[in-house]
């Protein structure tokens, strides 16, 4: 197991109802992940995707001046997605699955939990990668 895959680890192993981590370089290639709900091909898939929705926001908030964005949640009807930016283009994401017939307010509250824990590993893998 790599370093980088064991901070993923962690980070889906400690976030409530997470299916699945992804770290990857400002190409949206997979550097390393760690999945529970997910096969790898379909992993590396919806990784590359988020990367291309991080550049698209990089580009859009530079137009303006504002700076690239820290992290961005996207909602979905089965799962949220939680995107932290990196250093160098590198990003990491974890996805965590929408319980049956849960409020709106506690998948607010899943997403911030990932995000907190998202911070955490966005440190570690920094820290890794000097």
């Amino acid at each position: 197991m790599t370093p980088f895959r064991e901070i993923i680890r962690r980070a889906v192993e400690t976030t409530p109802d997470a299916v699945g981590g992804a770290f990857a370089d400002s190409t949206g290639e997979m550097v390393d992940c760690f999945v529970t709900g997910f096969e790898g091909h379909d992993w590396a898939i919806l990784t590359a995707h988020y990367g291309v929705i991080l550049s698209h926001l990089h580009a859009l908030f530079g137009i303006w001046h504002f700076g690239g964005p820290e992290y961005f949640v996207a909602q979905h009807q089965r799962f949220g997605i939680v995107v932290h930016a990196l250093d160098g283009g590198y990003y990491a994401l974890l996805a965590i699955a929408r319980k049956p017939n849960a409020a709106i307010d506690d998948f607010d509250v899943a997403h911030h939990a990932a995000l907190v824990t998202l911070r955490d590993a966005a440190r570690e893998l920094h820290r890794e990668m000097a």
